[in-house]
């Protein structure tokens, strides 16, 4: 346990170890090592800067002094930003002045939780996505598709076994050590931003299945949290709202700042994984965002929720969330990123109730990668499924995280790895009764696929 906790610290401690970048790497979205620079003599492929190629001999990436100079790949999830530090991962092509991307992460393996309301199972997680943009004389056009096997390979039983876990329902009844499996299609949008100028213009996003200005870059899609197969217990306090169906969102946007609204659909996704569920509009966002440099992104953002839960139609939901991201190159081929997040629900007569999350993943030569995560929710004894004599008790919960990845190849378009995780959950002496420990623990041992980033 001790070698666990000091693990995980020097994991999360890790920015006085990143190095300057090498020479001639370039910079997309995703947690694997840079890909090598094309030759001199190819022609340079559609909008590759706006794909996220923006290195240059000597490292760090153009400062973004333009609105056609921002890449693709800043935004992480939905309209949500990244920094413009990214390793290589999309695959493109160019099709009749479309730029296509291509990128995926897919993760299968044993999960193993432990005491009473642990379980274990054999699970498949991950998610696909195509996108294609066009550059406009006065604006760029994106297009994306999202979609998740979690349907087909983790939702028996209502989802993956993961303990503390909360949120959502599986037969008319609440969720609990589980983790609910993402529906089939995760993102199905669009979007156009219009260049009143260099430094400013308008965008807009539409979604039938997307993602609101609330909250950060959503866990499956963050750098720092690529190589963590499973998802972070404060993810109903801070991203749940990456899958809605229904969603409209207007951005005044600079090349270093911008600023959301958004209308949107509140409920979460119900028990059917495989259709839209589609209902009118009744909720809404504000996100601001910033990217100072090309390795630093933060938001703040608050969103209200009407009705979020099925199981609980009268109770309406007000967020809040900050957070802060930094990627840097590390060594000669490989990269570090971390993930600051807060969140805070009030939820009806509750009291707030707070979520605090660090989470790292550290590249070290483009083979051997560790990962960690830290987190402490506080949950009432209803979002855990307690006694009626509990159920207003809040307590807080916590969760160390370390894990191992070694990647193999690429092999052509593909890089597949296997790795291990290992959980030390914290728990208060109220709750042991239920979890047969004060420390209870889980692990998983999986195969990993990831697109690997290349130049047609």
């Amino acid at each position: 346990m001790r070698t666990l906790i000091l693990s995980l610290g020097l994991l999360l401690a890790l920015p006085a170890g990143a190095q300057t970048h090498a020479p001639g790497h370039e910079h997309e979205a995703s947690s694997e090592p840079p890909a090598s620079e094309p030759p001199a003599s190819e022609p340079s492929t559609h909008g590759e800067h706006k794909a996220g190629h923006m290195g240059h001999p000597g490292g760090e990436p153009q400062e973004v002094r333009s609105l056609r100079d921002i890449p693709v790949m800043r935004r992480g999830s939905g309209t949500s930003w990244q920094p413009d530090l990214i390793p290589s991962s999309m695959l493109h092509w160019e099709v009749a002045g479309w730029g296509l991307m291509f990128q995926g992460v897919l993760f299968g393996g044993y999960d193993v939780q432990g005491g009473p309301r642990g379980d274990s199972a054999l699970t498949g997680i991950g998610w696909l996505m195509l996108m294609a943009d066009r550059e406009l004389p006065s604006g760029q056009l994106v297009a994306s598709l999202m979609l998740s096997p979690d349907p087909f390979t983790a939702g028996a039983d209502g989802g993956y076994p993961l303990l503390l876990q909360t949120g959502e329902s599986y037969k008319g009844e609440p969720l609990h050590d589980r983790q609910h499996p993402h529906d089939l299609f995760m993102e199905l949008a669009a979007s156009y931003t219009h260049y009143f100028s260099d430094t400013w213009g308008l965008m807009l996003y539409v979604a039938p299945a997307g993602e609101p200005a609330l909250g950060p870059v959503a866990f499956p899609h963050r750098v720092s949290a690529r190589y963590d197969p499973l998802a972070v217990l404060g993810h109903h306090w801070q991203d749940a709202t990456h899958i809605s169906y229904g969603v409209l969102t207007v951005g005044l946007v600079t090349p270093m700042a911008k600023l959301e609204v958004s209308w949107f659909n509140g409920r979460e996704p119900d028990e059917n994984r495989y259709d839209l569920d589609l209902r009118a509009p009744d909720s809404f966002s504000v996100r601001l965002s910033a990217n100072p440099t090309a390795r630093v992104s933060a938001q703040v953002s608050y969103g209200y929720l009407k009705s979020p839960e099925a199981l609980a139609p009268d109770v309406s939901v007000h967020r809040l969330t900050a957070s802060a991201t930094y990627h840097a190159p590390f060594g000669s081929s490989g990269f570090w990123a971390t993930t600051a997040v807060f969140g805070r629900n009030v939820e009806g007569e509750e009291p707030p109730s707070d979520s605090f999350l660090l989470e790292s993943s550290l590249d070290l030569d483009g083979h051997h990668a560790v990962f960690g995560r830290a987190e402490y929710v506080r949950k009432t004894g209803h979002d855990l499924v307690l006694p009626e004599s509990l159920a207003h008790s809040l307590f807080g919960v916590g969760s160390l995280v370390l894990g191992y990845v070694y990647s193999f190849g690429p092999f052509g378009p593909v890089r597949p790895g296997v790795g291990v995780r290992g959980a030390l959950n914290v728990i208060p002496e109220g709750l042991e009764p239920f979890y047969g420990s004060r420390t209870p623990l889980g692990g998983m041992v999986y195969v990993r696929l990831v697109s690997a980033g290349s130049h047609p």
